[in-house]
């Protein structure tokens, strides 16, 4: 059956099978880079702000729409306080945060775990890790080239396997962890799900503490 022929039954354009996602240029890695370590230096700083730190550090203008689509691209947003005009829960996958005010004294009590953009020196990866919060362990970490929620699974299966089921388990609203498959891990396995409050990074403070320290 001819390529036409085919295309045509699918409903798809014959140009799709010949076109390829073309990666970021040289320079555009760079400025990637440069936006991580900033952003860690200062996390309320928006696309106009990063654009001058961007400016003052390279001696030569940066496009803001390159910042904004670039920031857009590794998973940056700025924080500051935002109106609550929304409240999280239901069937929307988003669960409350339940460690506030939570005394916690022993291992396995509490995991927190989240999901990190690493630089290299062709590219870039996603690191995914599991902390203890009382002992401040890294329990388990994977590195994926992709966003994929499979590598997130297969290092908390291999984390429980390791040291056990955790009594419970924070992270942020990132799709991976709203996804049905995480949720339903969790909760066949007992595990109470625990989740930061909208732009509340403090809320899972000891894995952003770890992000700061390894970067």
């Amino acid at each position: 059956m001819s390529i036409r022929r085919q295309c045509r039954l699918l409903h798809i354009h014959r140009s799709m099978l010949y076109y390829e996602v073309s990666d970021e240029t040289a320079e555009n890695l760079d400025l990637m880079k440069k936006l991580d370590h900033l952003y860690l230096e200062d996390p309320s700083a928006g696309s106009r702000r990063m654009r001058s730190y961007l400016s003052r550090q390279t001696g030569k203008a940066t496009n803001r729409k390159r910042v904004k689509r670039l920031m857009r691209k590794m998973g940056m947003e700025a924080i500051y306080p935002r109106k609550r005009t929304t409240i999280p829960g239901g069937p929307s996958g988003i669960f409350p945060y339940r460690l506030k005010g939570l005394k916690i004294s022993r291992p396995n009590q509490v995991w927190c775990a989240d999901i990190t953009f690493i630089p290299m020196r062709r590219g870039y990866m996603y690191l995914f890790a599991i902390i203890d919060w009382h002992s401040r362990k890294i329990i388990d970490w994977e590195l994926s080239n992709t966003l994929d929620l499979s590598f997130c699974l297969d290092c908390l299966k291999r984390a429980i396997k390791r040291f056990g089921l955790p009594e419970i388990l924070n992270t942020d609203q990132g799709g991976q962890f709203t996804s049905e498959q995480w949720i339903s891990f969790l909760e066949t396995n007992g595990i109470t799900i625990s989740m930061d409050g909208k732009g509340r990074w403090l809320d899972n403070v000891a894995i952003e503490r770890f992000w700061r320290s390894i970067k």
